[in-house]
């Protein structure tokens, strides 16, 4: 048995015996939305404007017990979607979950990430969450995804970064002396955990960490296990993440949370700082920011394979003559008050709201300014906050 196989067959028995997300399955649609699993919203996001086409393939590419499967269902009214993963009594669960949903558009396979030629044809959009570094070779397992893309198609990752999870990382060594040869007993090393948590002084660095970050999720063992008892886990910083990101073959397209990536907010108060970071790579000042502010227990990001198209609506016949859409990602619309894509709130000015009001995906930009008043650099404003989707002619 290869080396690779010993990791997949203790991974799948982690989730065998820990299903994971945890979610409870619902006899409806699951509440809200995560916008990075909506199509509309993330190809928006990636290229400044609406996709031309809502009928994709859509890969769920280690979808666990079905959590985001089923939203990738609901989000995404005219995709075909399909998830794999290894533990197979985790997929049951994911059949279970999107089938009382009614989230019929799936199917699933067990299936290795490393098997994935095995699937028929190519997908639109690729959604990898928390899978990759829980294999041994990660290269591996992007470059095999990475062949399942279309051309012009987006590829959501995340991956677990060493900075934000330094405390899990020693918490984890921790259980595994311990458990000694019992080590993959993953129950045990469930009961070690919580034995050691309430053991130690409440003043410990390991238990502050938790009761500040990931307690209250942490009180179901099956986060608990997932985050602690894993038997394989890679984490990364900047410059390892760049690295399997170049291997991939595809192009970086950008961090779906730029707001944390922002140097001005850490060095701003001294321009002589912000000159100096001037002459850094785009790269190393990704760096800089991380070491400057090392919360970042995770990256999360997209990928695309070229040509991926963006808008430019500089020009302002090019803005004038596109159709607005309301992004579907925003909660509260219509009123002045609506949470956006990432459920932070937006006040909207009567301006902004009457605007949005307009924008019935068939007016262009230049009508529906006929009739409100408002202008195209708050029109600007509303693309920029994710807040509208454009259409170009």
């Amino acid at each position: 048995m290869s080396d690779t196989q010993k990791v997949s067959e203790k991974v799948a028995k982690l989730y065998d015996t820990y299903p994971f997300p945890p979610e409870p399955i619902l006899d409806e649609a699951p509440p809200g939305y995560n916008w990075r699993w909506n199509w509309l919203a993330a190809y928006n996001f990636c290229t400044g404007m609406k996709p031309q086409k809502r009928d994709i393939r859509i890969l769920d590419a280690g979808c666990g017990s079905g959590v985001g499967t089923e939203y990738l269902v609901h989000l995404n009214t005219e995709a075909q979607v399909v998830g794999i993963d290894l533990s197979a009594g985790t997929l049951e669960i994911a059949r279970e979950r999107c089938q009382r949903s009614g989230a019929n558009r799936v199917e699933f396979h067990q299936l290795s990430l490393f098997d994935v030629e095995q699937l028929p044809g190519e997908f639109d959009l690729i959604n990898c969450v928390g899978v990759l570094h829980h294999t041994d070779d990660p290269i591996r397992g992007i470059q095999a995804l990475a062949k399942k893309l279309a051309p012009g198609g987006l590829f959501h990752i995340f991956v677990y970064g060493e900075l934000g999870r330094w405390e899990i990382q020693l918490m984890q060594r921790a259980v595994a002396l311990l458990q000694g040869d019992k080590r993959g007993d993953y129950k045990d090393g469930v009961k070690v955990g919580r034995q050691i948590f309430a053991s130690l002084p409440e003043n410990n660095r390991i238990v502050k960490r938790d009761k500040e970050r990931w307690s209250l999720e942490n009180h179901r063992d099956e986060n608990f296990a997932d985050m602690y008892v894993h038997p394989q886990e890679i984490d990364y910083n900047i410059d390892t993440l760049f690295e399997l990101i170049d291997a991939s073959g595809l192009e970086f397209v950008g961090f779906s949370n730029p707001g944390f990536w922002d140097l001005q907010a850490l060095l701003g108060k001294s321009p002589e700082l912000m000159e100096r970071a001037e002459s850094l790579t785009e790269r190393q000042r990704y760096r800089l920011i991380e070491l400057l502010n090392p919360e970042t227990s995770h990256y999360e990001f997209f990928l695309a394979r070229p040509p991926l198209n963006k808008a430019n609506w500089s020009s302002n016949s090019t803005l004038l003559s596109a159709i607005p859409e309301v992004s579907p990602c925003i909660d509260g619309f219509p009123s002045q008050t609506i949470f956006n894509y990432d459920y932070k709130i937006v006040n909207l000015s009567n301006a902004e709201l009457a605007f949005m009001q307009a924008c019935d995906s068939s007016k262009t930009v230049d009508e529906i300014l006929k009739s409100v008043d408002f202008n195209l650099d708050g029109v600007r404003r509303l693309i920029e906050q994710q807040l509208i989707m454009m259409a170009p002619m």
